[in-house]
């Protein structure tokens, strides 16, 4: 059965509700608690089953920029790899809701690309904003798992003075 656009926005509502999730558990339990939400997500959203994941994260760079495994993303995700000494985990920054807008997607059957942005909001009401791309391969059990995950902070224009 063919994606469809319906199909896009729920995997990224369900990935910008599974980062409120992990934030509000290591806020609640702590480290271990948010890191059992982490793994319970990524096992959800990503498609490491597949194969390797093309996933370049917003805040990665140096030697470890790409993470094209469940434990690279988990790091990014939770942090606290010595692997990944980097990592300070992005989604412990207490986020308390995501959304997103379309650019563009394009679907051909059992796979899809978007593009647009995600904006996070955290739990002083502070709001990031970040360029996303996501590729989906429909999995077996009928949803999508991301096979590539882009993002980046959105360039800004230096103007010169005069």
């Amino acid at each position: 059965m063919t994606i469809t656009e319906d199909d896009l926005a729920k995997a990224r509502g369900s990935w910008g509700d599974g980062l409120v999730a992990i934030a509000t558990a290591y806020e609640a339990g702590g480290f271990d608690r948010a890191k059992r939400i982490a793994e319970q997500i990524i096992d959800s959203a990503y498609a490491f089953d597949f194969g390797p994941v093309l996933f370049k994260p917003t805040l990665s760079g140096g030697e470890k920029t790409f993470r094209t495994t469940r434990k690279g993303a988990l790091s990014y995700f939770v942090g606290n790899d010595p692997e990944y000494p980097l990592d300070a985990g992005f989604a412990l920054r207490g986020w308390r809701q995501t959304r997103s807008e379309t650019a563009a997607c394009v679907i051909d059957g059992t796979c899809a690309m978007w593009m647009g942005w995600f904006f996070f909001t955290d739990k002083n009401g502070d709001v990031v904003k970040t360029d996303k791309s996501f590729g989906y391969r429909k999995h077996p059990d009928g949803g999508l798992r991301i096979v590539l995950h882009h993002s980046s902070l959105p360039f800004e224009v230096q103007t010169q003075g005069s």
